[in-house]
């Protein structure tokens, strides 16, 4: 399934400052029944979310009328616990394209990157930097330059580098997943194929 390119994303971000953000808060087991990708945004951190009646919980963020956007920034350690896929499903069927974290679990990243999520680890004094500015102003944009690698605040303009593995920046380059990778090479495969011996 073909996403679409990442190249430089502009928006403003919903802060959710809360360390060790596990797979069942982003989203809940009882949820993992369906295995298409649509409709898990609807029950993303249900639980902090809704209440048992359905009614929405007014002090939770993704319910704040002023927090909006593409971004979600999250405390350290997001992403942590189980090895769902459907908790990057879930950000991404949300309407985020991009995670920031001062530190992710790896398979939730790696999960993230499969599906158009570009997640990007800054250092915990960037984060705070990041925090302060939305809270300021929450009008604030970040600005995520995947080419460059680069994540700039645009109300200070402060700017840090973060890394990416370059198969899966190429891939988000290009609107790629694994699959379309393979049949965008698959000429070059068939001549590797009729070149090497037996």
């Amino acid at each position: 399934m073909a996403y679409d390119k990442f190249t430089v994303l502009s928006s403003t971000a919903v802060p959710l400052p809360i360390e060790n953000v596990d797979t069942d808060q982003i989203i809940p087991a009882r949820f993992l029944k369906a295995t298409k990708r649509e409709g898990f945004g609807d029950n993303l951190f249900r639980d902090w979310r809704y209440n048992p009646d359905n009614s929405p919980k007014e002090d939770f963020v993704l319910n704040n009328p002023l927090y909006r956007g593409k971004i979600l920034v999250g405390g350290r350690n997001f992403g942590s616990g189980s090895s769902r896929e459907h908790a990057a499903w879930a950000v991404y069927d949300c309407g985020f394209r991009c995670v920031v974290s001062s530190f992710f679990a790896d398979i939730f990243k790696n999960n993230c990157l499969n599906v158009g999520v570009l997640p990007v680890q800054v250092s915990d004094i960037f984060a705070e930097e990041i925090f302060k500015a939305i809270y300021d102003d929450a009008s604030t944009e970040l600005v995520i330059d995947l080419a460059a690698q680069s994540i700039t605040i645009s109300s200070t303009n402060s700017q840090e580098s973060f890394d990416i593995n370059n198969y899966k920046k190429q891939n988000m380059l290009n609107g790629f997943d694994d699959i379309d990778y393979l049949q965008n090479i698959k000429e070059d495969i068939r001549i590797f194929a009729e070149n090497t011996p037996l």
